[in-house]
């Protein structure tokens, strides 16, 4: 896998947060990471998520996929004092993964995870989630599961009208053309989506069931509940992955607090 790109005249002496971002909540962690003076380097998989960050010289995006198998070398060449993940929920292998360098390298791992809304509505509850199980047979299905998952979906195509939404990037529509949809049963938004948006995109595709990721406020879920209450259409949330994170919490402030301790317990002791 390909490393982030390395920026331009960067200072990698100076102990930093890594942030794992690519989220909303990842650029409002960002801002205020930088308002208490704390220098971060967040990283992102593509280049449109880049525009989610300020422009401050505390702050370095840096652009790329950073497997697993890399994140011991890049906390060593970023002398990295903490983690921060804000992560997207479903992301559980960048999770992983930066909770076992952490182990490896004796430093603070904090999870920021979204405030979950409240039990899945119906069929997926379980985290031993399989399309093939879901009621959606004729049905006119909006999908917004993520890219990775519309090849599961593949099924149903013959039992039922398949509808997706994407983030308007290549690998995404590829994806979802090689899965069997359609480009007029497609399309590219990246959220969050407004609730007249989300409404009027349901009406348009006479949608009778909506399939999504309990992805918290932040991912568009509160959105999603009031829609389906509102024109009462059937809402199927897949849950969580359940992953055993060594700290976690859903406060800004104490999220902040965390990594202002982590880079103090790196400073070298005074002589």
């Amino acid at each position: 896998m390909a490393k982030p790109d390395r920026p331009q005249n960067c200072t990698t002496t100076r102990v930093k947060i890594w942030l794992i971002g690519g989220t909303q909540d990842s650029a409002q962690l960002a801002e205020a990471l930088v308002a208490a003076q704390l220098p971060t380097v967040v990283t992102v998989t593509t280049a449109a998520a880049r525009s989610l960050y300020p422009t401050h010289p505390l702050l370095q995006v840096q652009v790329g996929i950073l497997g697993p198998e890399s994140m011991a070398g890049f906390l060593q060449e970023q002398t990295i004092g903490g983690i921060l993940d804000a992560s997207h929920p479903f992301a559980t292998v960048v999770s992983q993964g930066a909770i076992a360098a952490a182990a490896l390298a004796s430093l603070p791992y904090i999870r920021y995870e979204r405030i979950q809304l409240g039990e899945s509505l119906a069929a997926a509850q379980t985290a031993d989630f399989d399309p093939q199980d879901l009621p959606l047979g004729g049905h006119r299905v909006l999908l917004v599961v993520g890219y990775r998952l519309l090849p599961q979906f593949q099924i149903w195509h013959d039992r039922a009208t398949l509808f997706a939404r994407i983030l308007p990037s290549e690998i995404a529509l590829k994806t979802a053309l090689d899965s069997g949809f359609s480009g007029r049963n497609l399309v590219a938004l990246r959220p969050p989506v407004s609730l007249e948006l989300e409404r009027s995109l349901w009406r348009q595709w006479d949608i009778s069931l909506v399939v999504a990721k309990a992805s918290g406020t932040a991912g568009g879920e509160a959105v999603k509940r009031q829609v389906a209450q509102e024109l009462g259409i059937p809402l199927i949330l897949i849950p969580r992955p359940w992953v055993a994170y060594p700290q976690q919490t859903g406060d800004r402030a104490t999220a902040i607090a965390l990594c202002q301790q982590a880079l103090h317990q790196s400073l070298p002791s005074p002589d």
